[in-house]
């Protein structure tokens, strides 16, 4: 009799890495330059004043202040204020 038992394990095993998104620094929170203030996957949010936008659509401070995020009917930004 032939039987395949035994073969779950080897097919199992790819799994990808948590990439940790999702906003880090939240409305009102002091950030330094350089801080990364929201990682994602495209533009759920788009940079304002005083951030900048990465390569992977991370959203981080490009100077000194504190976070402000504003909704204008579909678009979502985020700015650094003093």
């Amino acid at each position: 009799m032939a039987h395949k038992k035994g073969l779950g394990s080897s097919r199992n095993g790819r799994d990808s890495k948590p990439k940790m998104l999702g906003v880090k620094i939240f409305d009102g929170q002091e950030v330094k330059s350089g801080m990364i203030i929201v990682r994602q996957r495209g533009t759920s949010f788009r940079p304002g004043a005083g951030t900048g936008l990465g390569r992977d659509h991370t959203i981080f401070a490009s100077r000194d202040g504190r976070v402000r995020f504003n909704a204008s009917g579909e678009r979502r930004t985020i700015s650094v204020v003093d």
